[in-house]
């Protein structure tokens, strides 16, 4: 049998690009509105994706008032909750939420990870992050962001006593754990789940994330321009996983990607400039200059080159990846802007279905990824159209699945227990 791609579906309130809020096809309100939740993942569902993908940021979203009034993503509910409500209406796809190594401790998050794996039938997974966020680190009491090396060090051990807490073989059984940063003495007194436990998502990239992924992680989600670029991190996660002493096939690989899709070529990019159309300066300009950890853009003509930039404590494997797309294609502050409000240095996907196959096959039979990360533009009809045109197309190649293999989340990503 052929191998077939694994797919997530990535939930945004509105939808990935910046604007989706303004589209009038788009659900403005899905930040607080339950339903319109559900209604994605059962589509989601309904359609084999593998799993629903919630991230988390806690705290604004963006520190600016005026900005962050025009994005719609200031505001949302906790991944945790949203995501039991949605096990309560869904029966194969997997939940996958961020938590925060930072602002959370290990016990407490451990045990409500696994009990989402209990309450769903087996589909819970946890997304690692150490947060990068000068916003959310004041929510905590924190003076200022850690270090990045800081919070990958607080993180490993974090990853470590979450890992025991699940191990299945006795949950019961004291930890007597007394590290560096965590005292947990006891275990979790929970049963183990079908699957086992829960499965472990990571999302950095950067040396040291690599390296936590490898030692932790059962799948990575990732951020790639070219193929190039997505098989040297792929090649080199993998060797990082061998090097361990794991099976690198037990690691599913996922770039986001964010298509647009329509009947014909010519659609799908009026469609992407309806979108980009909307973007105020001042939102793309805020949303870049966030991810970058920088205000010194704000005075900088739009129209002139990206500037040299220290190398922040915030996201630096995505700093990285804007400023070589910057260098690359020889983009103006304001190109970068609007093009990273599309899908926020993820792939850009435009075209028919066969364009976008042909592109995610590229990728997938190529050595560059076990599947993607889909970050539909604006909800529900980007969804629905990558449903709709995309997804027939993959089953006729032998590329995605006809039906779930399995009843757990681990048996569909084909992983260990």
């Amino acid at each position: 049998m052929r191998a077939q791609m694994k797919l997530g579906a990535f939930l945004m309130p509105t939808g990935h690009h910046i604007a989706a809020w303004r589209h009038p096809d788009a659900a403005a309100d899905m930040g607080l509105d339950v339903d319109q939740y559900i209604r994605v993942a059962q589509t989601a569902e309904k359609a084999g994706f593998d799993l629903v993908f919630l991230e988390d940021a806690a705290g604004l979203r963006d520190a600016n008032t005026r900005t962050a009034s025009q994005t719609a993503r200031s505001i949302g509910f906790e991944p945790l909750s949203l995501l039991a409500a949605i096990a309560a209406q869904t029966s194969r796809i997997g939940l996958v939420a961020t938590a925060s190594t930072s602002y959370n401790e290990p016990y407490a998050l451990a045990r409500a990870f696994a009990t989402l794996d209990l309450l769903s039938g087996s589909r819970a997974g946890w997304n690692l992050v150490t947060s990068a966020s000068e916003i959310e680190a004041a929510n905590f009491g924190a003076e200022g962001l850690r270090k990045h090396v800081d919070r990958y060090h607080r993180a490993d051990e974090f990853a470590d006593v979450v890992a025991r807490l699940w191990n299945p073989a006795d949950r019961s059984a004291p930890l007597n754990h007394s590290g560096e940063h965590f005292i947990v003495q006891q275990g979790l007194g929970l049963t183990a789940s079908r699957q086992g436990k829960p499965v472990m998502v990571q999302a950095g990239a950067s040396d040291v994330g690599r390296d936590l992924a490898a030692r932790t992680a059962d799948v990575v989600f990732t951020a790639a321009q070219t193929i190039d670029s997505a098989r040297s991190f792929y090649d080199d996660v993998k060797a990082r996983t061998r090097a361990v002493g794991r099976n690198p096939d037990h690691i599913k690989i996922m770039p986001g990607v964010s298509p647009i899709v329509a009947a014909t070529r010519e659609e799908a990019q009026a469609k992407l400039d309806a979108l980009q159309n909307l973007i105020p300066d001042e939102v793309g300009l805020s949303l870049l200059a966030s991810y970058l950890a920088t205000d010194a853009l704000k005075d900088l003509p739009l129209d002139g080159p990206l500037p040299n930039l220290e190398v922040t404590q915030g996201m630096q494997s995505r700093q990285a990846l804007v400023v070589e797309q910057a260098r690359r294609d020889n983009l103006t502050i304001r190109e970068v802007a609007r093009h990273f409000a599309g899908a926020r240095g993820h792939w850009r996907l435009v075209g028919t279905a066969q364009d976008i196959a042909d592109e995610l096959e590229a990728w997938f039979t190529g050595g560059a990824c076990d599947g993607f990360n889909v970050m539909p533009a604006f909800f529900p009809g980007e969804l629905h159209s990558f449903v709709e045109l995309v997804i027939p197309e993959l089953r006729r190649r032998g590329l995605f699945r006809q039906a779930y293999e399995g009843d757990t989340l681990r048996a569909n990503l084909g992983l260990d227990a």
